[in-house]
């Protein structure tokens, strides 16, 4: 089967993959790039393993590529994932951390993150994938897929739970020259498959994810990645 513009990195299990990327992210720290992290239920363990292999993210500088418009301590908060897992596990914290701003709602939140990143270069932005094959928060068939202006919109899902969200848009994930899917468990396979092994389409917005200037890799376990060939 071809993979369509991107690497597969085949794991044995969820905790291997977790390592996998938690290595990579304790090096983008310490050469002091720009990581734009994820939430959803595949990175936590990444989180928590990169946070005991390296103590101090003092050189890094940590973004979001999409949140739900909700405070910053609100179960559903991917930055209160990175916070527990992350942030508060080591002992000096990043140079820079760039949560988006939720509670102000979601064209507010939009706007000031837009604002933010006119001024930033990406250097590694992590991804998950959803069932349906969303990415971030930019959902199937959606308006927001053809976005090409703006850094950063707001976005209302079409999955429970419903609730307002914010996302970067397809370019500002597509500028960055490393580009990782990290995706486990069987419940994921049918949408791995969608989004690497067939062309590229708006049903499948995960799909429409590649590097522009690097790379684009998939970190997936032997069950997310049953549909996939290497």
């Amino acid at each position: 089967m071809t993979l369509y513009g991107v690497e597969l990195v085949r794991c044995a299990d969820a905790e291997e993959v977790a390592s996998v990327v938690a290595d990579e992210l304790v090096a983008g720290a310490r050469s002091g790039q720009l990581l734009v992290l994820t939430g959803g239920s595949s990175p936590g363990r990444a989180y928590e393993l990169a946070a005991d292999r390296e103590p101090d993210w003092s050189a890094a500088s940590l973004w979001w590529g999409d949140e739900r418009c909700v405070p910053p301590d609100d179960e559903r908060s991917n930055f209160l994932l990175a916070r527990e897992k992350l942030l508060d596990r080591v002992g000096a914290p990043p140079r820079e951390v760039q949560r988006i701003r939720g509670e102000l709602g979601a064209e507010e939140a939009a706007r000031e993150y837009d604002e933010l990143l006119r001024a930033v270069r990406l250097d590694y932005v992590l991804l998950g994938i959803g069932p349906d094959g969303h990415t971030a928060s930019l959902f199937p068939s959606q308006p927001s897929l053809a976005e090409r202006e703006r850094r950063a919109i707001p976005a209302t899902p079409t999955l429970d739970p419903l609730v307002d969200r914010v996302t970067m848009t397809i370019p500002v994930l597509c500028s960055a020259p490393e580009v990782v899917f990290i995706v486990t468990g069987e419940s994921k396979a049918e949408a791995v498959e969608r989004a690497f092994g067939r062309p590229p389409g708006p049903e499948t917005p995960s799909s429409l994810i590649r590097s522009a200037t690097g790379r684009t890799r998939v970190v997936a376990d032997t069950a997310a990645a049953a549909g996939l060939r290497s």
